[in-house]
């Protein structure tokens, strides 16, 4: 069973960077970053294929943001950059134990979530 455990998050003023990191305890395959703000629906961030040659970020970050992985680590990250206060929210990384061509931007193809860590941008 695989586990998953966000760290990086924290508060940063507008136009700053953090780098977030996902450690999995198991084997997994496409991974990706979800968010969600306060009183929101949360939302598809970025995914990576099981080898990181393939990566798809959401519209709002595309440009910004970078998810990386290190298999040997097993490790995710998601690099942040350019932070806008509208980035706020709790960042929670996903994982699938199934191989699929798709890189997927839907919570509900995802087996594994960590619990998330807070991301606070100040204006």
């Amino acid at each position: 069973q695989v586990q998953l455990v966000e760290s990086g998050g924290g508060l940063v003023q507008a136009g700053g960077s953090l780098r977030l990191s996902c450690a999995a305890s198991g084997r997994t395959f496409a991974s990706s970053w979800f968010r969600q703000g306060p009183g929101k629906e949360r939302e598809f961030v970025a995914a990576i294929s099981w080898t990181g040659s393939r990566t798809t970020y959401a519209d709002s970050v595309k440009g910004r943001f970078t998810i990386s992985r290190d298999n040997a680590k097993n490790t995710v990250y998601l690099q942040m950059n350019s932070l806008k206060p509208e980035d706020t929210a709790v960042y929670l990384c996903a994982a699938r134990t199934t191989n699929y061509w798709t890189l997927f931007t839907t919570s509900g193809e995802y087996d594994y979530w960590g619990r998330g860590t807070q991301v606070t941008v100040s204006s």
